[in-house]
C-alpha cells in the first residue's frame, strides 16, 4: 500500500512539474529611449481627439480641423517612428547622458546614422517634451527632419506637435515642409 502512495505521490510531482508556469515574460530592456512604444502609448490616448493642423509646402500654407482614428495619428507621427534608435545596429551608436530633467541621446562622431539626436524633457519623472533631428545625405539627396511633441503635464496626453523637413535633391530646388498640429 505504501510503495502505491509513493508512486502516485511521485506522478503528481512529476505532472505539477511539467505544468507550464503563469509566470509573466521579462520585458525585454531597451538601449535607448523606446519612441516608438512612447508614441504608441500617447496615440492611444488620443482617440477621439481633433486636431488643428497647419501644413506649409514650400511657403504654401494650409489649415484644417481634423478628426483621425490611430492608424492616421501613426501616419502623422511616420517621422518619430523613423527617429526610433533600438534597433540592433544602433545598439552601440550613440552616447547618453542626462541632466536633472533631461535624457539625450547623440549619434557619437564615428558612427553612423540618419538619427542625430533625440532629447527627452522630463517633468516629476514624465516625458513633457521630446524632440528629434534627423539628416540623411548621398551624393544625389540630402534631407533633414526636425520632430517636436509637447505634452500637457495636467492631462498627460499631447497637447501640440511639430515636424519639419527640408529635402534637396541634385539640380533642383529645395522643398520645405512644415506640419504643426494643436490637440483638443
Amino acid at each position: 500500500m505504501k510503495i502505491k502512495q509513493y508512486f502516485s505521490f511521485l506522478l503528481l510531482g512529476a505532472v505539477l512539474a511539467c505544468a507550464p508556469t503563469k509566470e509573466e515574460p521579462a520585458l525585454e530592456k531597451l538601449p535607448y529611449f523606446d519612441l516608438k512604444g512612447f508614441i504608441n502609448l500617447e496615440i492611444s490616448k488620443l482617440e477621439g481627439d481633433s486636431v488643428l493642423k497647419t501644413s506649409e509646402i514650400n511657403g504654401e500654407e494650409q489649415l484644417v480641423d481634423l478628426q483621425y482614428d490611430s492608424a492616421k495619428w501613426k501616419e502623422e507621427f511616420a517621422a518619430f517612428y523613423e527617429a526610433d534608435i533600438n534597433v540592433p545596429s544602433l545598439a552601440a551608436s550613440y552616447a547618453t547622458r542626462t541632466t536633472p530633467d533631461q535624457l539625450i541621446h547623440e549619434l557619437l562622431p564615428e558612427a553612423k546614422g540618419k538619427v542625430k539626436d533625440i532629447t527627452i524633457r522630463y517633468v516629476q519623472n514624465y516625458p513633457v517634451w521630446v524632440t528629434f533631428r534627423l539628416k540623411d545625405e548621398n551624393m544625389f539627396y540630402q534631407s533633414t527632419t526636425l520632430g517636436e511633441i509637447f505634452l500637457n503635464q495636467s492631462t498627460r496626453k499631447i497637447d501640440h506637435y511639430k515636424i519639419e523637413t527640408t529635402q534637396k535633391v541634385l539640380f533642383l530646388s529645395p522643398t520645405h515642409i512644415k506640419i504643426a498640429g494643436i490637440v483638443h
